[in-house]
């Protein structure tokens, strides 16, 4: 028996192996945040993130957990604001429509951006929605946060946004 594979299947193999080891691994503590102007993101970014302390939150349309958060990040939005913390709101959606809707019905003041080629969702791995990773002033990931949970996720995201707000720029 004749167990040579075709050189079309051989290649095929190859390009997929490699397109898996080269695919970015999913983010963790320690992590620098990737450069977010090149992520193709729909929305305006701040001029700058450096030495803010940033909360990414990757949400979706369809996401009752994201919606209850809402109001949350927006009384942190407000709070914490002038001592250097920024939200970036991350929307999902495939389409803009959905997205549109949804903050109708939960309007927020902080960024909100748009992840339509799926591109920093799929870096990041968030497979929950709502995922956030918190970031701290030099720019590494230091706290995640996958799905949230009312009041228990209320009160650990103030004591981590506290602690790195404490931190020198």
């Amino acid at each position: 028996m004749n167990m040579r594979l075709p050189h079309k299947a051989l290649v095929s193999c190859f390009i997929c192996l490699a397109a898996i080891l080269s695919a970015p691994a999913a983010w963790k503590l320690g992590d620098s945040l990737p450069d977010l102007r090149g992520q193709q993101l729909e929305g305006t970014l701040p001029d700058s993130l450096k030495g803010k302390v940033v909360l990414l939150d990757f949400w979706a349309s369809w996401c009752m957990p994201c919606a209850e958060s809402f109001p949350v990040l927006e009384e942190f939005h407000k709070q914490y604001q002038d001592q250097g913390l920024v939200i970036l709101g991350i929307n999902t959606d495939e389409k803009r429509g959905d997205m549109e809707k949804f903050l109708k019905k939960h309007p927020v003041s902080f960024t909100i951006l748009r992840d339509a080629a799926q591109r920093l969702v799929a870096q990041a791995d968030a497979t929950t929605m709502p995922t956030s990773f918190l970031v701290g002033r030099d720019g590494k990931v230091r706290f995640m946060h996958a799905g949230y949970h009312g009041q228990a996720s209320k009160k650990e995201y103030i004591s981590e946004i506290e602690s790195l707000l404490k931190e020198k720029p």
